[in-house]
């Protein structure tokens, strides 16, 4: 029987191939890292996280595949390596732009001490009879200046003008007036936005025109005042990751802290 000839021309096992390719696999896999000790595809991780601080979504514009990406974002946070250059990189911006733990405490201390009447009021004033003569329906010059006109115009007879001039619906109402029982009107009045003291400023969140009309937007002062005292360590919250979260006392809290920032306005 012929044996099995090992020598140059015989043809490797496939065991031998594949270990072969698997080395150079091995070889071909090797990344350098940067001086912070990240490869490429990480660098790439931590500066898509710093846009929207979103692992997975930071993990797939990175190169990861789309159905790993929520596992490879939460490994490579936990990576000493990129966890660091977060950090780091973080802290340059903050830096960078100003913004601190302190700056930011001031911030929610602004929206919870605002006063919402220095933005937005609703009030209460006198009708046209309060304060007229008698009682009577009272005027602004202007107003009987043109309904004298008009009346003249149209050959109509004058306009009654028994309760006077000198209406001014900004004045409290009457007590004893007979026409609103001392009521006057309700009128919403929103301050002008551009001249907002600072403090009010950052409880301003804008306009919303909707079916309704329009709304004024503010910042949460509750949530403002939570944030505080989470801050200051003034809540132990709970979560169960089981069953829910246990929010005992966390409401008796924030109504003291709220009391607190009240009282100090």
């Amino acid at each position: 029987m012929p044996s099995r000839s090992s020598g140059a021309g015989a043809k490797p096992r496939a065991g031998a191939r594949r270990g072969s390719s698997r080395a150079r696999r091995a070889v071909g896999a090797v990344t350098t890292t940067n001086a912070q000790g990240l490869t490429p595809k990480q660098q790439r991780f931590v500066d898509e996280y710093l846009v929207d601080l979103n692992a997975t979504q930071a993990a797939t514009r990175a190169g990861y595949s789309a159905k790993t990406a929520y596992s490879a974002g939460q490994r490579l946070l936990k990576v000493v390596e990129v966890a660091a250059a977060i950090s780091k990189r973080r802290a340059e911006v903050s830096d960078a732009a100003k913004v601190d733990a302190a700056w930011v405490l001031r911030q929610w201390a602004a929206v919870a001490a605002a006063d919402p009447n220095e933005l937005v009021q609703y009030r209460r004033e006198c009708c046209r009879h309060c304060w007229g003569i008698g009682n009577a329906y009272q005027w602004t010059p202007a107003e009987l200046k043109r309904a004298r006109a008009q009346a003249k115009a149209a050959k109509a007879p004058a306009p009654d003008a028994s309760g006077g001039t000198g209406f001014d619906r900004r004045r409290e109402p009457n007590p004893a007036c007979p026409e609103c029982n001392g009521d006057g009107h309700g009128r919403m009045v929103v301050a002008d936005t551009r001249k907002l003291p600072p403090q009010v400023r950052r409880l301003y969140a804008g306009m919303r025109l909707g079916k309704d009309g329009l709304q004024v937007l503010m910042r949460d002062q509750d949530a403002a005042v939570a944030n505080i005292a989470r801050h200051l360590g003034m809540f132990q919250d709970k979560l169960e990751l089981k069953g829910g979260l246990d929010i005992s006392g966390i409401a008796e809290k924030l109504r003291q802290a709220r009391g607190r920032t009240d009282g100090s306005r």
